[in-house]
């Protein structure tokens, strides 16, 4: 069976550093915001470009604590993405701020400029950028709306850790990123974790006391807060795997590459990559029109293939409400229908790939 991911795979790939640092873990005693964390926090702050990184539970707990941290409060207008992961849109629900979602640009499927522009109203203070699929999002339009507009501008990067827009690091761009450390992820834990990183100290401290009951150095809340920390364990196997995310990265461009060159003469579109960007791959995506009939051949040949995602956020129940029931989005409506994830991480073998390769054209050939 060949899945279109798999993050065991790449435990088995390291797993004598994985297993040691575990191990080390376990015998030293401290589970919970302890030099591993720290470190982590560290050498993540680095390898993106920002002056701090505050490690949390997950990916939706990073965006919730980032709009807190920015001062978002209930009833703020957040616009974002219908054509996400459901948890970008939940966080914002979830600090009672209110989900704008808009369409997507249909070539690369990321947060389109001018819907942006035409969803601002008096209440909204913040854009949550998505950098879907590894792809960043044109940071330097959606920057330029922000700052006119006097809005927070939040990077959703769990997709897409090492991704450069103009030869910066996404999560460096904004005002803050957050990342998810999901086992799928192109830099994933066993288990849950996140972080959001920026360059603002005060942000950096409000972050640090969200994350733990909102407690002050004597340990009372003074505000609300959460219970959200990196444990020992993730953190530690999170430093593995960051030194080797850039290697990664690469095996996934090269396999990217493969793709389109192998498949470039079949009737089905490959996501372009945006210009002045580089683009990591955590999901390999194209664009077909028989997409659920390709999903049943592909999963008779033994190859599980995703879709990335099939229903927009704005017309789920919990979401299409106010003025989200009267969306028309029609780029993010026709993706839906027609996206389909390939295989896609860093240990896919040359065979397997050369499987789903010939599995598509067949399919196409009858």
């Amino acid at each position: 069976m060949i899945l279109c991911s798999n993050p065991k795979l790449q435990y088995l790939a390291y797993k004598d550093e994985i297993d040691s640092a575990i191990q080390q873990v376990l015998s030293e005693g401290q589970y919970v915001l302890g030099k591993n964390v720290h470190s982590f926090e560290k050498e993540f702050s680095e390898y993106i470009g920002s002056h701090h990184s505050v490690s949390v539970g997950s990916g939706t707990d990073a965006l919730c604590l980032a709009m807190r941290s920015l001062g978002l409060e209930p009833g703020d207008e957040v616009i974002a993405p219908s054509h996400t992961a459901t948890a970008t849109v939940a966080a914002i629900a979830m600090v009672g701020a209110i989900p704008v979602l808009t369409d997507v640009d249909p070539v690369h499927c990321t947060l389109d400029p001018h819907a942006v522009s035409q969803a601002i109203t008096k209440k909204t203070k913040g854009i949550i950028a998505v950098h879907i699929y590894g792809q960043p999002a044109d940071m330097d339009t959606i920057g330029e709306i922000a700052l006119q507009n006097n809005l927070k501008l939040i990077e959703d990067c769990a997709q897409a850790p090492g991704a450069t827009f103009n030869q910066r690091r996404v999560g460096g761009i904004g005002d803050v990123g957050c990342f998810s450390f999901y086992p799928t992820k192109n830099l994933g834990a066993i288990g849950d974790g996140g972080a959001v990183v920026t360059s603002d100290p005060s942000i950096a401290d409000q972050l640090r006391t969200l994350r733990q009951y909102g407690w002050d150095e004597n340990r009372i809340s003074q505000q609300t807060g959460y219970n959200s920390r990196l444990d020992e364990l993730q953190a530690a196997i999170l430093r593995v795997k960051l030194k080797h995310l850039e290697a990664d990265n690469a095996k996934r461009i090269a396999l990217a590459r493969r793709y389109e060159e192998e498949l470039k003469y079949l009737p089905l579109e490959s996501i372009p990559q945006r210009p002045w960007c580089s683009h990591v791959y955590h999901l390999y995506v194209i664009s077909v029109e028989r997409r659920d009939a390709l999903v049943d051949h592909l999963k008779s040949h033994g190859i599980i293939a995703g879709i990335h995602y099939p229903i927009p956020v704005h017309l789920m129940p919990a979401y299409a409400c106010g003025t989200n029931s009267k969306l028309n989005l029609p780029h993010t409506e026709l993706i839906a229908k027609r996206v389909l994830s390939l295989p896609m991480y860093p240990e896919l073998t040359e065979s397997d790939q050369d499987k789903v390769i010939k599995t598509l054209k067949e399919f196409f050939k009858s």
